[in-house]
């Protein structure tokens, strides 16, 4: 998880400075639930645990309802409150039940309520943590999402279930078997082959392939540079520098930084100097080796080639300008990386003198987008208030200077 502790099992591109402390919101296709949302702030400011967990069992009750539109409110209501609160305390004793009905949902609920149940167990697993309960949320939520991810449905259902399945394997998986697993399952959405029982090859449109990308990217960071074989990764490396030439911008820039992510775990690296590999019949299979290492090579000129041209792109009539910029930006910040190992750096104030939350490699940045971008305007409250954010990114919070002025009474 996070930083090199990360990959020993527990779970699963740049910005600007301080001032960037919220990214994007995921949560456009989210009713607004100000009442519901109101509700748990007035049980907040008061510490009136009693209250908010009677408005929270509030809307448990809901999901339980036949009317799809009365459980899309409870589970919109639910969303903004994971959101805006770390609801710990709360829902510890609470999730089974919740997961049993989020899962409902997705399995027959409308197109809106999928893609918020989805969003709900990612919240969940982000609010529980590492540990069995979001090792459990994992194994149980796992089936459901594959089976949206293997039926190919409408895009936003796909858009959210590659969003959950990364998010709950980051924080729930265990070992690499369970990581892979879901990597996989991306990939499979990333570069669709036909197989038996399937008689055409899909072809995922832009928005989607961008977010497949950055799932798979994200839980490659949780891999490690020594979990690692260079003949494995040499098709998806291969086929990640295709999309470098992709017409949609959203799709280079997420092909993009999985290479960064590529370059700095080594998974390009062959040495070509290696003792020989022999098989079971002593035939000596070295030749393989030098030409792996020379495909290789290839593979990493072309590359740097592309990045290098994307770094310096011309913006032809009607393009978007801003978009062009973090290209250019970003392709940049590649290219260093690649000839001089200079890996980006980002800092941004989470509370007070001292919570600062600090990036320094490809990995953590990787880490920080999709955070940011999963938790969209609850980021900075999870970052002040949730461990596993701490955890993840190092982040040291003065307990005392981040207490609010009820909490100090």
């Amino acid at each position: 998880m996070g930083k090199s502790k990360r990959n020993k099992g527990g779970r699963g591109g740049g910005g600007g400075a301080d001032d960037q402390l919220d990214g994007g919101s995921d949560a456009d296709s989210v009713a607004s639930m100000s009442t519901a949302l109101s509700e748990l702030q007035l049980a907040q400011a008061t510490e009136h645990v009693s209250s908010q967990e009677f408005v929270l069992d509030k809307y448990i009750d809901d999901l339980y309802e036949k009317r799809g539109s009365t459980r899309e409110k409870a589970l919109g209501a639910l969303v903004d409150a994971f959101e805006s609160f770390v609801l710990l305390g709360l829902v510890e004793n609470k999730y089974v039940t919740l997961l049993s009905q989020f899962t409902n949902s997705i399995k027959k609920g409308s197109t809106k309520e999928v893609c918020l149940a989805c969003r709900a167990i990612g919240l969940l697993a982000v609010t529980l943590g590492a540990g069995s309960s979001s090792h459990e949320i994992m194994d149980e939520s796992h089936p459901q999402l594959l089976r949206i991810l293997q039926t190919w449905p409408d895009a936003p259902k796909m858009i959210s279930a590659l969003d959950c399945l990364a998010i709950i394997t980051f924080v729930g998986a265990t070992d690499l078997a369970e990581t892979q697993l879901s990597m996989k399952a991306i990939w499979d959405v990333i570069h669709p082959k036909s197989g038996s029982n399937v008689g055409i090859v899909r072809k995922p449109k832009p928005p989607l392939l961008a977010a497949a990308v950055s799932a798979w990217a994200f839980l490659l960071t949780t891999v490690g540079s020594s979990r690692r074989n260079n003949d494995t990764w040499k098709e998806p490396i291969t086929f990640l520098s295709s999309l470098l030439e992709a017409e949609d911008r959203a799709v280079r820039i997420a092909a993009g930084e999985a290479l960064a992510l590529c370059f700095e775990l080594k998974l390009l690296d062959v040495s070509s100097n290696e003792e020989p590999v022999v098989d079971s019949d002593t035939r000596d299979t070295s030749g393989s080796k030098n030409q792996l290492f020379l495909n290789m090579q290839a593979l990493k000129a072309k590359i740097s080639g592309l990045v290098y041209n994307l770094s310096m792109e011309a913006g032809g009539r009607g393009a978007d300008k801003k978009n062009l910029n973090d290209q250019r930006d970003l392709f940049q910040r590649i290219s260093d990386f690649i000839k001089s190992g200079e890996c980006p750096e980002e800092s941004i104030r989470i509370s007070g003198k001292n919570g600062i939350l600090r990036v320094t490699s490809w990995r953590e940045s990787i880490q920080l987008n999709y955070l940011r971008r999963f938790l969209g305007r609850g980021f900075l409250k999870h970052a002040q208030d949730n461990d596993l954010l701490h955890d993840i990114f190092d982040i040291k919070i003065d307990r005392v200077e981040n207490m609010s002025t009820t909490e100090k009474l």
